[in-house]
């Protein structure tokens, strides 16, 4: 039974991004490892984490390049490894510059984003603030009208005691 295919985005939760950045640079370093042992091919691999961690692979047939005996090589070989350099070096400034220029943008959506979330909620407060008025409004003036119901139109007086003042 296979697995199932999964959808390629952004691992959201820190610690599951993590685990499965450590699992799939040890498959890869381990495919690399097999690629060079199979066909015989000169494999080097460097990974950079998130933090800035290095990770690297190097065929045994390419561990010169790494520098440990860089002084025997010819000066052709040395241009080229130059020049190979300076093109990755620039790509990856590139991605970088990509990168940081995606973040911005993103963070100025964000920015907008929160400040029409902010503007929608003071008018739902706004309009929640009214009815609530409107309500108490239509609630005074409804006990009104039953008070007013409830009163008789006029009253009739009729003395108990005899007018006091009339004797006099």
């Amino acid at each position: 039974m296979g697995r199932g295919k999964i959808e390629i985005k952004r691992i959201e939760n820190s610690s599951n991004r993590q685990v499965t950045y450590s699992k799939r640079r040890s498959g890869i370093i381990k495919k690399a490892k097999e690629i060079t042992v199979l066909c015989d091919a000169q494999v080097s691999l460097v990974i950079f984490a998130s933090s800035g961690r290095m990770h690297e692979y190097c065929s045994p047939s390419t561990t010169h390049l790494k520098g440990q005996d860089i002084s025997s090589l010819p000066h052709k070989e040395l241009m080229a490894i130059e020049e190979a350099l300076d093109t990755g070096l620039a790509a990856v400034r590139k991605k970088q510059m990509e990168f940081h220029s995606m973040l911005e943008q993103n963070e100025k959506i964000l920015d907008e984003e929160f400040k029409h979330l902010q503007f929608v909620l003071q008018q739902q407060e706004m309009a929640m603030e009214e009815n609530a008025m409107e309500m108490e409004n239509a609630y005074h003036q409804q006990r009104v009208r039953d008070y007013n119901s409830q009163v008789p139109l006029a009253f009739r007086v009729q003395p108990i005691q005899p007018n006091l003042q009339e004797r006099m």
